[in-house]
């Protein structure tokens, strides 16, 4: 199963250190502020710890192979596009 990440944290320092974690779990940036991931649960709490009591709003919203295979991507030729395969984290900054 694949996933969604997308967070917004208004604060630049705990934003950073929420894509820092992000991408120790191996997840890929589709945007500047945003990843890609697998240990669902675990990064959950880790970033629940780490944000503490700052503002946040961090979702994950699993995605079948199905799903995946089906999205519709529109992108310019200086973005790489990502291997439907690749589970995607998004994150506004």
């Amino acid at each position: 199963m694949k996933a969604l990440l997308v967070y917004d944290i208004p604060d630049d320092r705990v934003r950073t250190r929420v894509a820092g974690i992000c991408l120790d779990y191996g997840l890929v940036r589709i945007q500047f502020s945003e990843i890609s991931m697998n240990h669902q649960e675990e990064l959950m709490l880790k970033l629940r710890r780490r944000v503490g009591r700052f503002p946040c709003n961090i979702q994950l919203f699993p995605i079948g192979e199905r799903e995946l295979r089906l999205r519709k991507i529109v992108h310019t030729p200086d973005r790489p596009v990502e291997s439907p395969m690749r589970p995607l984290i998004a994150g506004r900054g």
